[in-house]
This record gives C-alpha cells, sequence and structure tokens, in this order.
C-alpha cells in the first residue's frame, strides 16, 4: 500500500520557469517534495499532472526532491492522444532520468532514457528497468526529463506518479564489458551490422535475440546502438564469443538528425539534447572520438520526425548510406554521398567520406544482417574494423551470401582495392574487374564522378559472374560498383543487393 498519495499540479503558467542549458531551451517546472523516511521502509507516492502546449521547448524537467534513505525510485507516466485532422502531428512524449548531479549538457548526471518506449521505470543501486543505469539513490534534487516529441494542437496533458521505496540499498554490481578482441582469420573481410536496437532502447529484441540472429546472418561483429543510452554496455559480456566481436556505442538522437558512436569505450554515454542550430555537435563529435569510437550519421534523408540529417559531414568519419530494407529514402542518401564523391575529386582533397549500412533493426520481422558492412581489416578486433571502416576499406551487402571484389590494374603490375588509390598516370589504361557472388539476375553498374560508365547484362542464375571495363584516371576519377537487382515499375532503379566504396584513379 502506497503511503502519503498528493498531487502536484503543473497546469498553471506561473509555475513554468524558462531557462537555458547551454543548448536548447528548456522548461523547468515547481518541485516534487517528499518527507523523509523517519524509520519508515514502504513506499511514497506523489502524482503530478500539467498540459504542454504546442511550441514547448524540447526538454521539460520535473524536480524531484530526493530525502536520504531511499532505496528505489520509480516512475510511470501517461498521457493524452486526442484526435487530430490528417497531416497533423498527435501527441508523443519521451521521458528519462538524471540524478542528483544535475541536467547539465555533457554533464554526469544521467541515469537514464526510455523515450517513448515504456510507461514506466525504476532506478535502485543494484539494478534498473533496461535503458536506465542502476547506481546509488542519493539524497538531492533528481530531475524526471520530459522530450515533447511532437504536441497536438489541443496541447499534451500528462500525469507522472513517483514513487519513493524507503529501505536499505543494494550493492551496485561491477559493470564487465565484452572484450576487444574475437578470433579472427588475419587480414580478411569481415561482416557486420553497426546499427540494431534491443529492450534497452525502443526495440524487442533481447541482447541474446541479437547474438544469435547475428550469427545466423553471418556475422562477425555488431555494434550496440541504442537511442540516448549506453545502458545495454554493461550486459553484452556473456553474448560476445570467438565468433562474435561485440562493440560498444550509441544512436545519439537528437531533433535535428541521428547519429551512430560506432565502438566507444564502454560506459561512454553521449549527450543528444541539442539542435543544429545550438552549434553543440561538433563538441560531442569529438567526445566520440576520444571515447575511441567512430561517428556515422545515420539514414540522413529518412523522412521520420527528427530523423533527417542537418549537422552537415565535417566531423562525418563514415555515413549510413543504407539503412534496413532499401528504399527510395536509401536511394537519395547514396546519390547524395556520391555527390560528396564528386566534390571531394572536384576540389582535389584525398579526404573523402566512406558509406556504410546497417540493418536498424528493432523487433521481428526486422532482418539483422540486411544490409551488413563487409570490412577489409587486419583482424577482428576493435581497433582494426574501426581502421578499416575509416579507410572506406569495405562494401555493402544485402546479405551474406553477396560477396563482391574489386579492383583496378595498370600495365605495369599497380593495383588497387576498395578504397585504395590506383597511383597511375592520366592516360594510363586502367582495367577495372568486379567479381561477384550470391547475386542472381543482378545487373551490375559502374559509377564514376561522371556519372553510370557502365551496365552490364544480367548475371545467371548462379548469382555469380566477372565484369571488366577499360578506362583511364582522366576518364574516371574514381570507380565504385553497384549490384542492383531486376529493375521494378517506376522512376528508382532495381533495388540494392550491394555497392562498394570508390577505388580512386591517378596519381
Amino acid at each position: 500500500m502506497c503511503e502519503d498519495d498528493h498531487e502536484n499540479d503543473h497546469a498553471g503558467i506561473g509555475r513554468r520557469a524558462v531557462f537555458v542549458t547551454g543548448a536548447a531551451a528548456a522548461l523547468t517546472l515547481s518541485t516534487v517534495s517528499f518527507a523523509s523516511a523517519a524509520g519508515g521502509t514502504g513506499p511514497r507516492t506523489r502524482t503530478v499532472r500539467g498540459t504542454l502546449p504546442p511550441g514547448s521547448p524540447d526538454f521539460v524537467y520535473v524536480p524531484v526532491e530526493v530525502p536520504r534513505g531511499v532505496r528505489e525510485i520509480h516512475v510511470a507516466y501517461t498521457y493524452d492522444r486526442p484526435t487530430v485532422p490528417a497531416g497533423i502531428q498527435g501527441n508523443a512524449l519521451d521521458i528519462g532520468l538524471f540524478d542528483e548531479r544535475g541536467t547539465d549538457l555533457g554533464g554526469r548526471g544521467f541515469r537514464g532514457w526510455s523515450g517513448g518506449a515504456r510507461t514506466e521505470f525504476f532506478v535502485r543501486a543494484d539494478d534498473a528497468t533496461p535503458g536506465y543505469v542502476p547506481g546509488p539513490v542519493r539524497a538531492g534534487t533528481w530531475h524526471i526529463a520530459l522530450g515533447p516529441y511532437t504536441v497536438a494542437p489541443q496541447g499534451l496533458s500528462y500525469e507522472i506518479t513517483i514513487t519513493l521505496t524507503y529501505g536499505e540499498q543494494g550493492e551496485t554490481p561491477r559493470p564487465v564489458y565484452p572484450p576487444e578482441r574475437a578470433r579472427g582469420r588475419g587480414r580478411a573481410w569481415y561482416r557486420g551490422d553497426c546499427h540494431l536496437h534491443s529492450e534497452y532502447s525502443d526495440g524487442r529484441y533481447t541482447l541474446a535475440e541479437i547474438a544469435r540472429l547475428a550469427r545466423a546472418a553471418g556475422l562477425d561483429f555488431i555494434n550496440s546502438s541504442e537511442h540516448n543510452t549506453h545502458s545495454a554496455h554493461a550486459h553484452w559480456a556473456g553474448l560476445a564469443g570467438d565468433d562474435l566481436l561485440i562493440l560498444l556505442g550509441e544512436e545519439v538522437t537528437t531533433r535535428n538528425g541521428h547519429v551512430v558512436a560506432l565502438g566507444t569505450d564502454p560506459g561512454t554515454f553521449v549527450d543528444w539534447r541539442y539542435r543544429a542550430r545550438d552549434n553543440r555537435f561538433g563538441r560531442f563529435a569529438r567526445q566520440i572520438r576520444r571515447a575511441g569510437g567512430l561517428v556515422v550519421p545515420a539514414h540522413p534523408h529518412a523522412t521520420c520526425i527528427g530523423c533527417n540529417w542537418k549537422f552537415g559531414f565535417g566531423e562525418a568519419d563514415a555515413v549510413e548510406v543504407w539503412n534496413g530494407a532499401y528504399t527510395p529514402d536509401d536511394e537519395v542518401a547514396l546519390a547524395d554521398w556520391d555527390g560528396m564523391l564528386v566534390a571531394s575529386v572536384r576540389d582535389g582533397r584525398r579526404d573523402w567520406i566512406p558509406a556504410m549500412g546497417s540493418s536498424d533493426s528493432h523487433r521481428s520481422p526486422d532482418v539483422i544482417g540486411r544490409p551488413q558492412t563487409v570490412v577489409l581489416a587486419d583482424d577482428l578486433t576493435r581497433e582494426a574494423i574501426q581502421e578499416g571502416i575509416r579507410a572506406g576499406r569495405s562494401y555493402v551487402a544485402e546479405s551474406s551470401r553477396v560477396s563482391l571484389s574489386l579492383t583496378a590494374s595498370g600495365g605495369r603490375g599497380e593495383h588497387a582495392g576498395i578504397g585504395e588509390r590506383l597511383r597511375v598516370d592520366a592516360d594510363t589504361p586502367v582495367t577495372v574487374r568486379l567479381e561477384v557472388t550470391g547475386a542472381p539476375r543482378c545487373t551490375v553498374r559502374l559509377v564514376t564522378d561522371q556519372g553510370v560508365l557502365f551496365t552490364s547484362d544480367p548475371l545467371p542464375v548462379s548469382g555469380a559472374g566477372t565484369v571488366q571495363w577499360r578506362t583511364t584516371a582522366s576518364y574516371a576519377a574514381y570507380v565504385r560498383a553497384e549490384v542492383r537487382h531486376e529493375a521494378a515499375a517506376g522512376p528508382l532503379p532495381g533495388a540494392l543487393a550491394a555497392f562498394t566504396n570508390p577505388v580512386f584513379l591517378g596519381s
């Protein structure tokens, strides 16, 4: 039975205070207070209600004064979902928690985020709801973080029930993380899926299911990438093995696009509470790299609210061009990436942004490993895989059935592969060769800075074939390959079965 059930009303405008956190504006509501433990061990509950108007700030904080002697914090919430006209967004309200260390951007107070995936959560020293971080419940001002993702014209009415359970705290477990090395094959092509979701954010897969399905998909490595939380990091160790390298990261899910932090140090949390106009992304991109990770903008042309990438690509180590089942927004992302390649060679730059592909799987029937990034690495280690991705020694395939080999060679034995440069004079004849397996009836296209300059006949039903094309560096500054299914009706070419990063030509 809960004791001391009280209600607070946050509906009045006068109870609100708008402040700036150093990034996006935020709204802080009046404080919710609890009595001291006074020797009791039973739960005590407060319920708060309020309404957020259209145009509310991105983040709304509910301060909660937590007294000494609290064992567990439990939060449940609901909000209304009124009917809205077609073309108008309804209500969606995310939620998370910061402890007594505060809500400063990039600070140490983060204790968890579940977005809109859960209606309740708890935190205590020895355990927490997936998405949240176990640890001591210390006295001080905690903050429930609300994220009004979209607000209907009628406003968003919410109710939050906060329950504190008093008593002796348990012991916080020491985190154990997966190893940074698996049993590799030396320098070889390794297959991975770097964008996945589980029950630790808005997915439905368990971590064990992801590991099992990754192995079944023929993957050698995966990257943990939950939305705005690192809470899964400490739960992967028992699922790694000699046959599966598990990298740790986060999908940093801002209101102006998502970025995958790929292969960061265990326990790294990257804040997401900023927009492009706040000029904060560079700070957190640098944090990802300091933590040993790669910065990979995800699905840059996705059509969901807040998914379209608006931070530019100056901080990107790679870009996710293909996300899940191949769709028109992936086709746009592929064309946009190719435009970036053209700009790099036009401007005489040697730096370029490699492309990747990942499944972004959340639940069945999402297919883990469709697509997958196939990386040429010196070994199956965190560092070697990241170096292969950063160098662009990779291609993207729809499944482990598809394999590619793209090379360019000159007349004197010069040779270069994917992500490399064939150093030849401008008019030296160059032979481009692509070997394909696992792509029945697919068509090969060779794409250069001038566009598509070669299209093959369909491959045989066996799915295996080889195509060759002759060119020069003066005619093609780079060559990359696309393997496409038979074209469907409509303006788009057939969906991709695979594509490569480029081979560059010329000195």
